[in-house]
């Protein structure tokens, strides 16, 4: 079996996959931890998915919080006995990267790429809707070409929360109409309409660059709380790059 993690800004997701089945996904917010206690974090967890450590064989981890990767890497060595594959933007993903700078490149951004390939083809775009909104391009060569990048839903209600003392925090449900008859109603029409708005019109702008009709899927925490109103989206795909950090370990092991 594989352990696979994900390590962002706001959440670190876990999985196990027995061969290409995710058996089990955690979510925990991404905080600073001894290796000790993530270790024994792992443990436990494993053992509520019914897993023994013995049964875990591999892990691989992409990461863009920096700080964070050592104890993560630290704690799956030591308590599970295993080398971690660790993902960057350096590691051979089996596709191009057209990016000017291809050390800029966020490692979970040619991750989702990896699957979506996998899972779709291509010409394909991802949306990830984490702690930042990313739209990644893939030609129909499998090219990474690059994309945009913007704030996410939970940033800009935290930024307008802290800069608008009255409005009320809100959760991210789906108002009944667009005009919204209260503060509550206005703010997730806002949030949920506006991003939808957005991330519709960045598609649409690179779609007419690229010169084709491109399939747009999403990925991310508020992925699901934003594709039912947007107007391009096509699918949502929770625990892509979770299926990318597998598809890359076993490229890096020779077992595709």
């Amino acid at each position: 079996m594989l352990l696979v993690v994900d390590i962002g800004n706001t959440n670190t997701v876990l999985g196990i996959f027995d061969g290409r089945e995710l058996i089990r996904h955690w979510r925990l917010i991404s905080e600073r931890h001894t290796s000790d206690e993530l270790g024994i974090y792992l443990l436990n967890l494993i053992s509520l998915a019914g897993v023994t450590p013995a049964e875990i064989s591999g892990a691989a981890l992409c990461s863009v919080v920096p700080p964070l990767d050592a104890p993560w890497e630290e704690g799956i060595r030591r308590y599970l006995s295993v080398e971690c594959l660790k993902v960057t933007n350096r590691t051979n993903i089996g596709i191009p990267v057209l990016y000017e700078n291809p050390s800029e490149v966020g490692a979970d951004r040619l991750v989702n790429a990896v699957a979506g390939i996998e899972r779709f083809g291509s010409p394909l775009l991802v949306v990830d809707f984490g702690t930042a909104i990313t739209i990644d391009a893939i030609s129909t060569r499998g090219e990474y070409l690059g994309g945009s990048i913007a704030p996410g839903l939970v940033v800009s209600m935290e930024a307008l929360f802290g800069k608008a003392a009255r409005l009320p925090k809100v959760s991210f449900d789906l108002p009944e109409k667009v005009i919204g008859r209260n503060t509550r109603d206005s703010m997730q029409s806002g949030f949920l309409y506006g991003f939808a708005g957005m991330v519709d019109s960045l598609v649409e702008r690179i779609r007419e660059e690229m010169g084709e009709e491109v399939r747009a899927i999403a990925t991310g925490g508020q992925a699901e709380a934003v594709a039912p109103v947007s107007r391009t989206i096509s699918s949502v795909e929770p625990w892509l790059t979770l299926e990318g950090l597998r598809l890359i370990y076993e490229m890096d092991r020779g077992e595709n």
